[in-house]
C-alpha cells in the first residue's frame, strides 16, 4: 500500500486526483499505475486500469490469476469490473468510498465470470483519506482564489 500511495502522490504533483494502485503478483509488483484522467482526457485513465494494463502486458496475458490489486480509494464500478475479468484474487483498498456507491462488497460477492474476488478496505486508511482530503481542500481554494 506504501507503494500505491507514493503512486498517489505522483499523481497529486501533476494536479490529478491522487488515487495509485499496484498489481502484486508472487510478491512482486507486476504493474503500477496513477490517476492521470485530466492529462490524458480518458475516462478510463484510473489508477487501477492502468496498473491493470501494465500486469496484463507484463504477463503476456489478460487473466491475472493469484494476483492481488492494492489501491488507495475503494474501487468504482469499472475498475471492479476489470478486477473480476482480469481474475485478480484480492483487493485491498486504503481510502472508502465516500461521495459515490462503489460496488465493491456487490460485486465482490457476486460470482461474477465464475469468479470472486476477495475485498478488504481500511488498509492504511488515515493516510489515504488524508491526501485526497488534502488534494480537493487545495482544489477548492484554488477555485476560490480564481473567483475573487
Amino acid at each position: 500500500m506504501r507503494e500505491a500511495l507514493r503512486l498517489a502522490k505522483k499523481a497529486d504533483s501533476l494536479g490529478e486526483v491522487p488515487i495509485g494502485a499496484v498489481v502484486v503478483l508472487d510478491g512482486k509488483v507486476i504493474g503500477r499505475g496513477y490517476n492521470l484522467r485530466t492529462k490524458l482526457q480518458m475516462a478510463t485513465a484510473h489508477a487501477e486500469m492502468r496498473a491493470i494494463d501494465r500486469a496484463c502486458k507484463k504477463l503476456g496475458s489478460w487473466r491475472l490469476e493469484g494476483a492481488e490489486i492494492y489501491v488507495t480509494l475503494e474501487p468504482c464500478p469499472m475498475c471492479m469490473g476489470a478486477i473480476l475479468n482480469s481474475r485478480i484474487e484480492r483487493v485491498y483498498f486504503g481510502a472508502y468510498e465516500q461521495k459515490g456507491r462503489s460496488l465493491t462488497s456487490e460485486l465482490a460477492a457476486a460470482n461474477l465470470l465464475n469468479h470472486t474476488v476477495e475485498v478488504t478496505g481500511g488498509i492504511l486508511e488515515s493516510e489515504c483519506s488524508a491526501v485526497l482530503t488534502n488534494f480537493f481542500t487545495q482544489m477548492r481554494l484554488r477555485e476560490k482564489q480564481k473567483k475573487e
